[in-house]
């Protein structure tokens, strides 16, 4: 693989019309340290290599003239990961060949990091944990590259709190995470780790965590029964929406409306559905009645505040809770029926709706 980072800070300087002090003035160095760059004679640190790309407008490996083949990198990493699942040691001699050969691959930067991070866990692994943190902090300088969606700056940095905490730097740990908890991706970490030493304050961010994972939860399920019915695979969807209510009852602190009625109103239309595709009419009817009583307990007095859930702190600055579908319970079914699109479902709500207002 050959490197031209020398001639090509020479050529993108000139393409710009800029003389090598004048590149240096932008950059912040002597004109001493460009011309030992274009000569040669040393080469700028990752930092200041990430600054130039950036300057010149060009990525990494176009400033250093390495164009990595995509097989090549596939192969080592697939070989690191490998042996690092394996808990080889070969993983990490292996990781360092492949950092020497593609230093300025995020791809590659990125994974012996994680290779580093499972061999650190344990006592007396602190080059380990060491090493995996100085990755994981090149692998931020080089995000830029980075083509996997799963992974982004927000992984890094939650890697790097679990690093901290590992090695016994437990509160600069949570104070990275709660630097970065945006939209609470770390809430239930911190609440975890707050929770001996600091238990009041882990509560606020354990509640956040709970809620956060009910409205996930809450959105999963109609994938997953959408998902089971296309298969036919009816007693899989009919499970997983027991199971849904059940945890839902398990979370009423009040016999007064909550949030949690407008959700379980929401199951019991997917159960409908559910009872529908097997041919289960009378039951499917059963189920829409019991959603109407759900939906009308809640919108006679619709309270979008987490009181009224078990396990929630009662946090003067709490926010509201609310779904994906809809302000109130009748609009959130009728959007539902809407996604799921089965006609006797509609007839079904709508003469039961009609013989609720007649």
């Amino acid at each position: 693989m050959e490197i031209r980072l020398a001639e090509n800070i020479r050529t993108f300087r000139k393409d710009r019309n800029l003389t090598q002090e004048a590149l240096a003035e932008a950059m912040n160095v002597t004109p001493g340290a460009v011309y030992k760059w274009e000569s040669s004679l040393s080469i700028p640190e990752l930092s200041m290599i990430m600054e130039l790309a950036d300057f010149f407008d060009v990525s990494v490996d176009t400033l250093i003239g390495s164009q990595l083949k995509d097989n090549r990198i596939a192969t080592l990493t697939k070989h690191i990961s490998e042996l690092a699942v394996a808990h080889d040691p070969a993983a990490l001699s292996e990781a360092e060949k492949a950092l020497k050969k593609y230093p300025y691959s995020f791809e590659i930067v990125h994974l012996c990091a994680q290779a580093y991070m499972l061999f650190s866990i344990g006592k007396n692994h602190t080059k380990e944990l060491e090493r995996a943190q100085e990755l994981l902090e090149r692998s931020l300088l080089l995000i830029s590259q980075n083509t996997d969606p799963s992974v982004g700056e927000l992984t890094i940095y939650g890697e790097m709190a679990s690093l901290y905490i590992l090695s016994g730097k437990e509160e600069k740990g949570i104070e990275l995470m709660k630097k970065h908890n945006i939209e609470g991706v770390f809430s239930h970490m911190i609440g975890m780790y707050l929770s001996i030493s600091q238990p009041q304050e882990a509560e606020k961010y354990l509640s956040s965590a709970f809620l956060n994972h009910i409205s996930a939860l809450f959105d999963v399920i109609p994938g997953y029964v959408i998902t089971f019915c296309s298969r036919k695979e009816y007693q899989s969807a009919e499970d997983i929406l027991q199971w849904g209510r059940t945890l839902l009852r398990g979370l009423h602190s009040s016999e007064e409306a909550g949030f949690i009625d407008k959700l379980e109103a929401l199951l019991m239309i997917l159960k409908a559905y559910v009872e529908l595709q097997m041919g289960k009419e009378k039951e499917a009817d059963d189920s829409v009645c019991e959603a109407r009583r759900l939906m009308e307990h809640f919108d006679q007095a619709p309270d979008y505040t987490t009181g009224k859930i078990r396990f929630i702190a009662d946090n003067d600055d709490r926010k509201g809770i609310h779904d994906s579908l809809g302000s109130s319970a009748a609009e959130s079914i009728a959007n539902l029926i809407g996604i799921l699109n089965n006609q006797k479902l509609k007839e079904l709500w709508q003469r039961r709706t009609e013989n609720e207002n007649s």
